[in-house]
């Protein structure tokens, strides 16, 4: 297994392995339009670990200057169970704390079990003292 940084190049099996995953909704954000600007803003944060030369997990990671925030951490379920993903995790951190971020948030469908359980095994704070809003300038639903 190899931990490496994400790069644009990997998008199409990215979208694969977002498709396959239950619980991941795709948006136009994940376009590779919007994903190589997000990448170009948060270099060195984003991370895929490939088994020989396919992609089996991700996840992507970027700041507003003061908080991080993790989106579409994914191990392939065949790999599973190993460790791959508390990897990711890590390197997104220690590469958030490198520039001065200690602290990081990730948005969890409620209705995606399989994933509050691993954040609440792993740690992470499930906040109930806020409200998410969010507003969509386009006014389609799927931005």
């Amino acid at each position: 297994m190899n931990i490496r940084p994400m790069d644009l190049s990997d998008h199409p099996q990215l979208i694969q392995l977002f498709e396959q995953t239950p619980g991941v909704t795709l948006r136009d954000a994940d376009s590779i339009e919007a994903t190589g600007r997000y990448l170009a803003r948060n270099p060195g944060l984003n991370f895929v670990i490939e088994d020989k030369l396919n992609i089996v997990g991700c996840v992507m990671c970027g700041h507003d200057g003061r908080r991080g925030y993790l989106q579409h951490l994914i191990v392939s379920p065949n790999y599973r169970k190993q460790g791959l993903g508390e990897q990711l995790i890590e390197k997104c951190l220690n590469a958030l704390k490198e520039i001065g971020i200690d602290k990081t948030h990730i948005f969890v469908f409620k209705d995606n079990g399989l994933a509050n359980a691993f954040w609440a095994s792993k740690g992470w704070a499930l906040r109930e003292d806020i409200n998410q809003y969010s507003y969509t300038k386009s006014g389609r639903d799927n931005a």
